[in-house]
């Protein structure tokens, strides 16, 4: 087995490659989940919500859902959408009470 010598540029240029690969990725999800379709438990972890309050969103109709199996998915898209539909603008500035 031959003896390869790695030196500084060569890691300098994995690096950048690197560096350029992941970016790519982020570039193409932009921070959005690689499934378009979302299990209760994962809806729940990202919008950080017990299990009642996604029942009440299913119910009371704020989010749409599909139920197959048994399993009920939700659609990523429908999630931004209600999240951005139910964005409140405060003009306050922000205080904590003690």
């Amino acid at each position: 087995m031959p003896t390869e010598i790695v030196t500084t540029d060569d890691l300098r240029e994995f690096k950048i490659e690197l560096l350029k690969e992941i970016r790519q990725l982020f570039a193409v999800n932009r921070g959005q989940p690689s499934k378009k379709w979302l299990k209760s438990c994962e809806v729940r972890k990202l919008l950080g919500i017990s299990p009642g309050t996604l029942q009440n969103l299913r119910v009371n109709g704020t989010l749409p859902f599909s139920k197959i199996g048994g399993v009920i998915f939700y659609d990523y898209e429908d999630i931004q959408k209600m999240m951005g539909e139910n964005q409140q603008k405060n003009n306050f500035p922000f205080q904590c009470s003690r």
